[in-house]
């Protein structure tokens, strides 16, 4: 979402001048015409040293050394209050690889909480081989799919409940369809689609307190599975990843993965418009956004644009009023949680992945992200004990890297975590470098305005072992 003033009409004075100097930095008012930044109306100053606690507060990093892993870091920023953003790491227990997952809620945050703590373990049981499936169905729910290495979440004792008796059912289904080829793309459509699927037909049933509420919110989520040399990608909504690669001439490239699901995508609204009647062409998309009110054209939840206009008025009307059913609702469903997937080999050129919702691509665009990263990583090299990458180097090998190093020092980034440095540049840079003040302006807005000028931003950085690429053979 580009900086905007948009909806700021509603603002009272009083409030307008409450906020009115964080508006002139973010918004770049030159200082001749906004008086004095720091003075104007008495708002708050955040120093560096404040800046740096509110944009580290959340931050983790952590080495994984899994064949083609090596270590990431995270962060998140919230802008809603709550947060509607979630991010989930995990190891796969009965099968290699690791999961990584952003998933962007709205209409609130529980949706994104549920499916962030559900959808990993519908992956990991798609995935299973025969005989592995078969044993876990005998084990009856005793044995754990994953390991959760990174999440800041939990469900209710009804939700946990919901969550394994569907997980035991789509186990007996996926069994009973044995025999076809494998194939990551229908494992992962079948996990999104299975877990949407669920969660609908609890959420009609009532299994859980409030359920009926979760049917009105949704979340998009953009998950990557890494296996050795194999990297998967399944997106639904407008969270993305983008691969940072270093090119034979040393310069950073960035290579999504993934599309976002909206207007901008020409294939996208291709795709809606043809599920639709000709006679609803004027109607289906409308002001950019679905039916006239929401933005990511793929979602997960979201019932009120999937369910028949009969069980949205029977269930959600009396809710949430008449707005519950949309206007214009003659064909649904309108919204699908088919993911967009994407298979990579990684190579030794390919360096790195990042994972964000779009409250960072509203901000930053890939290849700035690739280079910030890749930039980053040389500097932050200068922060780390010098470690050989192999025995018995030659002396001209050791040069290079103590060179390297030497180069790095120019590039020492102020945040040792890759997800705050791209935190911080999204938020406070300008062409001349790193602003002070629009950056402390865009952590100072008050919580009445501060989504008109960012969104909540979740990242999670991913290096790859450059040796394990390197020496693994290729195909």
């Amino acid at each position: 979402m580009a900086t905007t003033l948009t909806g700021l009409r509603h603002f009272s004075l009083p409030r307008l001048q409450r906020i009115a100097p964080a508006l002139c930095v973010c918004l770049n008012v030159p200082k001749q015409l906004s008086r004095s930044r720091s003075d104007l109306f008495g708002a708050p100053r955040l120093g560096p040293p404040e800046v740096s606690k509110i944009l580290r507060a959340n931050e983790t990093s952590r080495e994984v050394q899994a064949r083609s892993l090596r270590s990431f870091d995270t962060n998140q920023l919230p802008s809603n209050s709550p947060m509607e953003d979630r991010l989930v790491i995990a190891r796969c227990l009965l099968t290699t690889g690791h999961l990584f997952g952003v998933f962007d809620g709205h209409g609130g945050h529980g949706f994104a909480q549920l499916v962030s703590q559900r959808l990993f373990d519908y992956i990991a049981l798609s995935i299973l081989p025969h005989a592995l499936l078969k044993e876990y169905i005998e084990q009856n729910r005793r044995t754990h799919l994953v390991e959760v290495i990174h999440c800041i979440d939990s469900m209710t004792d009804e939700q946990n409940q919901a969550h394994f008796d569907s997980l035991h059912a789509f186990a007996h289904e996926l069994l009973s369809s044995m025999g076809r080829p494998f194939s990551m793309q229908d494992a992962l459509h079948q996990a999104f689609l299975q877990l949407d699927a669920d969660i609908s037909r609890e959420v009609a049933e009532q299994k859980w307190q409030d359920s009926l509420r979760y049917a009105l919110m949704g979340a998009c989520a953009c998950v990557v599975h890494v296996d050795g040399m194999h990297l998967h990608v399944a997106s639904a909504g407008d969270c993305r990843a983008v691969l940072g690669c270093l090119t034979e001439d040393s310069s950073w490239q960035a290579k999504p993965l993934c599309l976002e699901h909206n207007t901008d995508n020409i294939g996208e609204l291709r795709r809606v418009l043809a599920e639709h009647p000709e006679s609803e062409r004027n109607t289906v998309v409308r002001q950019d956004r679905l039916l006239g009110q929401l933005a990511p054209l793929r979602a997960l939840g979201d019932f009120n644009y999937k369910w028949p206009a009969s069980q949205v008025a029977e269930l959600l009307v009396p809710l949430a009023g008449p707005h519950a059913l949309p206007p214009h609702y003659c064909t649904p469903p309108y919204l699908t949680a088919v993911p967009e997937v994407t298979h990579h080999h990684l190579g030794p050129h390919d360096k790195f992945l990042v994972l964000a919702s779009d409250g960072l691509w509203e901000q930053l665009q890939p290849h700035r992200v690739a280079k910030l990263v890749g930039q980053h990583m040389s500097g932050r090299q200068t922060l780390d004990r010098l470690r050989l990458p192999q025995p018995h180097m030659r002396l001209i090998q050791v040069a290079r890297i103590l060179a390297a190093r030497q180069k790095g020092l120019a590039q020492k980034p102020t945040d040792a975590n890759a997800a705050t440095h791209l935190i911080r540049n999204a938020l406070g840079r300008t062409e001349y470098g790193i602003e002070h003040s629009k950056l402390a302006a865009m952590l100072a807005l008050p919580q009445e305005v501060v989504r008109s000028f960012r969104d909540d931003i979740s990242i999670a950085v991913i290096y790859f072992d450059s040796n394990f690429l390197r020496l693994s053979p290729a195909g």
